[in-house]
């Protein structure tokens, strides 16, 4: 099978578009899909995003002696992996809750727009927002545009039903399935209309797949947990996941072996190629090399060591002829003396006499380096312990023959102890049984003292039943293994060590066998007990919904079931769908299952499609309907929330004024 590859993409910086005269001047809106993985940013002149990024921002930590690090958003992330534990996001969960992260992702996208106006962005702005975004939320959201970026107009939308829209589905009924990353919802449609009372909500999505999937690698795999990053999993996930369309039956196919051989994959992940075994005269140049390197590391480090010891002997000093010209009065220096843990002047010229030897010493070591003379050192040898060979041929065979009997014992020692760890591991096993035998009479035994471990037999009887199998492997029985395995490694040419035929070669070694892990990272969106959650998965949940409708609605609904988000376009999401809703469906019914054209941009496209329709500006809240109306205020349109007013909060002391006419009632809550 062919070795993969780990592609390790680096990210590359956005690019700066030019701010053209006729874009400063004319109304054009701006496009934000402001997903919780991706945003997506550009023109509605333009038929893609200008703009793609992840909605992170890391702050590289403060380093001694320098200036705190500057904000990376985006794509000036290079490597995420480097920085994962200073990530932030503007979202928990869906939800934006950070404004002060997001404000710095605005001020990324603009910058990257070029927009140069001063103060302000004087055009109107199309921002996508999730299913049933909370009032205040969508307030603060308002309130960062409207108040520091001075946006003429605001239009929000959801996502999925923008993308709905875009492929041609709008006033008509279906349900849509959004794969998020941080969560899935099941949302109806009824005529064009949201129907949110029966809607559900998956707390499981990208991320959720995953972080699975990169737990079963690290599990399978421990000793490379650190090479199997997350975003190594992301790319594995991508590349070689998919969804399996009949669980149980295709994990029963991975038994095979030949199904196995031919379905598994196999990444190479990146290894360092081991130095060859050198000459002595090759480790001889080797070691004068890095002693070379040494010695000129360490005379850099002296000359800066000479220069601070330099400035504080001057410090020093002055101190001194500070304490020389007032000799009856130090109330001057005492502070001096404070701040260089120095208690009186007797301390002051030790330091002094001792800070000068120093630097003398340091001096002559710079001038013999600078003169060339060899201050290297050749690291002395470590003295192996002598033994004793002996010296006619007939001797020195049977002296081998020996030590290969010594070694092999050892051996044979250990592996028995390590097959009866494994017997007594295993139920009905001979030894399982006996260890049960004579526990059992042990405990069936009549007496009235209990002195058990008394005699010196009964440590036998111990060593018999202990579930370690008695005798473990001491530190001394492997030392003396190595020791024997290291002579015979050198009296022995055909000599071959138990680790050394056991022992992979480091392409080998650094493999991943990707098997039943390409689909057991989405199976947990169908079945979230995978992950110890106790929610229904993607076609319980979608059952569930078509169920709580009379069946003529039901089956409207089910004639057009669109699925949308990135992690939809795994293969085998779509024919996973459709069995299960063949064995949850009432007899021969109809039922159909659509996925968007492109899952991953259609929402943008959807929203780039709604800012240039002819009645965009009707539903745009302005200036003057955010200072009037407030920050959670918007206008309703087909691919929007529900608008849901706080309710009217009175205080007892203010008269309660009723509607007279009659003609509505008026929703008070009394404080």
């Amino acid at each position: 099978m062919e070795m993969k590859v780990l592609k390790d993409t680096k990210i590359l910086p956005d690019p700066y578009y030019e701010y053209l005269d006729e874009l400063r001047d004319s109304s054009l809106p701006i496009v934000f899909d402001n997903g919780a993985w991706c945003c997506r940013v550009g023109w509605a002149s333009c038929e893609k995003p200008n703009l793609i990024f992840k909605n992170l921002i890391a702050k590289p930590r403060k380093e001694r002696g320098k200036k705190d690090g500057e904000t990376q958003v985006g794509n000036d992330i290079s490597n995420i992996e480097a920085v994962r534990f200073q990530l932030k996001t503007q979202f928990d969960k869906n939800v934006v809750t950070h404004y002060d992260i997001q404000e710095q992702i605005f001020d990324y996208a603009f910058s990257h727009l070029s927009i140069n106006t001063e103060g302000n962005v004087n055009h109107p702005i199309v921002l996508t927002e999730p299913f049933l975004n909370p009032n205040y939320s969508r307030s603060l959201m308002s309130e960062l545009l409207f108040e520091c970026y001075q946006v003429p107009s605001v239009c929000y939308g959801i996502d999925s039903l923008f993308s709905y829209q875009y492929n041609g589905w709008e006033g008509q009924s279906g349900v849509i399935i959004s794969c998020g990353y941080q969560c899935t919802h099941v949302i109806p449609v009824i005529n064009g209309c949201i129907d949110a009372s029966k809607a559900k909500r998956i707390d499981l999505g990208g991320f959720s797949v995953i972080h699975h999937l990169h737990k079963l690698l690290q599990l399978k795999y421990p000793s490379h947990i650190n090479s199997i990053t997350p975003s190594r999993s992301e790319e594995l996930l991508w590349d070689y996941g998919f969804v399996a369309t009949d669980y149980r039956e295709h994990l029963r196919k991975w038994l095979d072996a030949e199904f196995y051989d031919s379905n598994v994959v196999k990444v190479q992940l990146p290894y360092a190629v081991p130095v060859p075994n050198l000459t002595t005269e090759q480790q001889k140049d080797r070691r004068k090399e890095l002693a070379k390197k040494l010695v000129e590391m360490n005379a850099k480090k002296r000359e800066e060591r000479l220069v601070d010891d330099e400035r504080h002997l001057n410090e020093l000093l002055e101190l001194r002829e500070i304490v020389e010209l007032t000799p009856s009065d130090h109330s001057h220096a005492r502070e001096a003396f404070k701040s260089m843990g120095i208690n009186n002047i007797q301390d002051l010229n030790k330091s002094i006499n001792q800070l000068q030897q120093k630097i003398e010493k340091t001096k002559a070591k710079i001038i013999a380096y600078n003169n060339g003379e060899d201050l290297t050192e050749e690291p002395k040898a470590k003295l192996s312990k002598e033994i004793a060979v002996p010296e006619s041929e007939a001797e020195f065979k049977a002296w081998l023959i020996e030590t290969k009997k010594k070694r092999a014992y050892i051996i044979d020692k250990k592996n028995a102890r390590k097959q009866r760890r494994q017997d007594l591991a295993k139920r009905r096993t001979a030894a399982a049984q006996e260890r049960m035998r004579l526990i059992s009479e042990l405990a069936r035994k009549e007496k009235r003292d209990d002195d058990f471990g008394m005699r010196d037999e009964d440590w036998d009887v111990y060593k018999v039943i202990n579930k370690d199998a008695g005798d473990t492997d001491s530190e001394e029985e492997q030392e003396r293994l190595i020791e024997l395995e290291e002579i015979l490694r050198q009296h022995d040419p055909e000599f071959t060590s138990l680790n050394q035929e056991q022992e992979l070669s480091p392409k080998e070694a650094n493999q991943l066998h990707i098997g039943v892990e390409r689909m057991c990272g989405p199976e947990c969106l169908f079945q979230p007990s995978m992950l110890g959650s106790i929610q229904a998965g993607i076609s319980e949940t979608l059952n569930f919904v078509l169920n709580s409708y009379p069946q003529h609605i039901a089956q409207s609904l089910a004639n057009n079931i669109f699925v949308t988000g990135s992690l939809c376009q795994l293969p085998g999401f779509v024919e996973r769908l459709n069995k299960d809703l063949l064995e949850n469906r009432p007899f021969q019914s109809h039922f159909s299952v659509s996925l968007a054209e492109n899952p991953e941009l259609d929402a943008w496209s959807g929203a780039r499609q709604f800012s240039l329709s002819e009645n965009f500006h009707d539903f745009a809240v302005t200036q003057s309907d955010y200072q009037e109306k407030g920050g959670e205020f918007f206008r309703v349109h087909p691919c929007s929330n529900k608008f849901e007013p706080y309710p009217l909060v009175i205080s007892l002391d203010e008269p309660i004024i009723t509607n007279a006419e009659g003609d509505g009632e008026d929703t008070v809550i009394l404080m």
